[in-house]
């Protein structure tokens, strides 16, 4: 992007586009595929991982642990230095420590290593994923484009962790479970190329501002606090003191860091950013599609292998009619629907679609098929996403000054993280209530009421799935504000006196 000589770099003015825009959205989506995809690509490579390393099932949910608690708590720090030291050159040290990391895992001849790996793999996805996105913000201006591009990569954050599974199955099954990690150092190498070809580098006006330690240490122990305090509810119940220990500890840090951010001349997380209240309807609407998208995949996944006995990449594929409707349907979203009816009409529409699809999916038993009881609901829920992500991830990054782009888009990778889980925590907590109860008022235990209390759980899980989105529906349809009433998707760069919810945040 051209550099230009106003004092202020805000998406007020508009600059003219460079040539090279849509290479550079090729290069931003592949490096978030590769974050978004390696949150699931993993999973299916348990089994053999712990075949060959010799790991408890007590010790395997490290493996996922492990980097979704430091992707989650260091996203906010992520996001901030991709502000503070350049869009381009974080994005480029986020791949090169991405590979690096993928490979240790991949070489990992020990468990310790391999969790310490992934954790690497964590913090170098939250410098990537946040910049990734923030790079998208600042490159396209022009409305019409801006939601095209914003389309493609809602689709790929949606799509990503199906698009995981499918990698996840065909590497383990063919080649090694190794190969999962190994897979994302040609994606890094092919995304540097791209960065350094195609990313604009952005030459700062004005003083450096300067990093928030304090609201840095704050919100990363929050955020910590919080993902782990779930992870451990999935794993040793809501009755573990550890549980709730890391619940309460993260509230007291949040509410530290929110007024810390009140008074911090240099805030990490300036509170006008998620405050507006289309952003903040915005975050909201990640963070609960996160949440029913991780029991879509958590959930279907275990039903096809367990209960109809599918093969890993069987499973994949059954995932694919999914994500083709949910890339027509962002498409379709932000090049008509979006800017006609605007994210009020179209994320609870797309809510209310996904509340149908968990509903439909709650039919499912041990003699359905796929093609008259999967694949619909399956679609159902693809055209549901490509309904929300792309309009509230266009919203959440709407408006907001350039030298905060990078902590904004920081905020929507935070809602679907921790969205995620939660929805993962909860579900799978109500699913094995569901199954123990099942079993108790079932006696005495056979195969076949062993394989009907499975199906009973996943049916419960979905029908709380449904209330998510549900509950979502009415949240975003509450919250969002109507067309003509603030900035429009349509017309980002509009007036203050028009829309002065959305003017820029003040540069510190």
């Amino acid at each position: 992007m051209p550099k230009t000589s106003t004092t202020s770099s805000t998406l007020t003015s508009t600059p003219v586009p460079h040539s090279r825009r849509w290479w550079t959205l090729s290069t931003v989506a592949l490096a978030q595929l590769m974050v978004v995809l390696d949150s699931t690509v993993v999973n299916i490579a348990l089994p053999s991982a712990q075949t060959d390393l010799g790991f408890s099932n007590g010790d395997r949910q490290w493996i996922i642990t492990a980097y979704s608690l430091a992707f989650a708590s260091l996203l906010l720090l992520g996001g901030r230095l991709s502000d503070l030291i350049g869009r381009k050159r974080t994005f480029i040290i986020g791949l090169i420590g991405f590979a690096a990391a993928s490979a240790l895992g991949g070489a990992a001849g020990t468990f310790g290593l391999l969790v310490g790996a992934r954790a690497l793999q964590g913090a170098f996805g939250a410098l990537l994923a946040p910049t990734a996105l923030a790079v998208l913000t600042t490159t396209f201006t022009i409305p019409k484009e801006r939601a095209r591009a914003f389309g493609i990569f809602g689709a790929i954050a949606g799509a990503g962790g199906a698009v995981g599974l499918l990698l996840g199955g065909f590497l383990t099954q063919n080649l090694d479970w190794r190969w999962n990690l190994y897979i994302n150092i040609p994606i890094a190498v092919i995304g540097v190329i791209g960065a350094i070809v195609f990313v604009d580098h952005l030459e700062r006006t004005g003083p450096r501002p300067k990093l928030d330690i304090p609201g840095t240490i704050l919100v990363s122990g929050a955020l910590f606090g919080l993902v782990y305090g779930f992870s451990n509810a999935e794993t040793d119940g809501w009755d573990s003191p550890l549980t709730w220990g890391m619940l309460a500890g993260s509230v007291v840090l949040l509410v530290a860091f929110v007024l810390w951010q009140r008074r911090a001349a240099h805030p990490l997380l300036p509170l006008a950013i998620v405050l507006d209240r289309n952003r903040g309807a915005a975050y909201l609407s990640v963070l609960i599609a996160g949440a029913g998208m991780f029991g879509i995949f958590l959930f279907v996944t275990y039903y096809l292998q367990v209960s109809l006995r599918y093969t890993p990449i069987q499973t994949g594929l059954s995932f694919l009619p999914m994500i083709a409707m949910l890339v027509v349907s962002a498409q379709l979203s932000t090049n008509i629907f979006v800017p006609r009816f605007g994210p009020k009409i179209m994320v609870p529409f797309g809510m209310t679609l996904g509340a149908l699809g968990m509903i439909y999916l709650t039919h499912l038993d041990l003699n359905s098929t796929y093609a008259a009881d999967v694949l619909p609901p399956l679609m159902i829920l693809g055209f549901a996403m490509g309904s929300i992500m792309p309009a509230s991830m266009q919203t959440a990054t709407l408006g907001v000054d350039r030298q905060f782009a990078g902590v904004a888009s920081a905020m929507v990778n935070t809602s679907q993280q921790v969205g995620g889980s939660i929805g993962t925590a909860l579900l799978n907590t109500l699913a094995a209530t569901a199954a123990t109860n099942f079993l108790a008022a079932n006696t005495p235990l056979t195969a076949a009421v062993a394989a009907d209390a499975a199906i009973h759980s996943y049916a419960v899980a979905y029908w709380w799935g449904a209330g998510f989105f549900a509950f979502g529906a009415v949240l975003a349809g509450l919250l969002f504000r109507r067309m003509g009433h603030g900035v429009s998707l349509s017309n980002p760069h509009g007036t203050p006196a028009a829309a002065p919810a959305e003017a820029p945040l003040p540069v510190h």
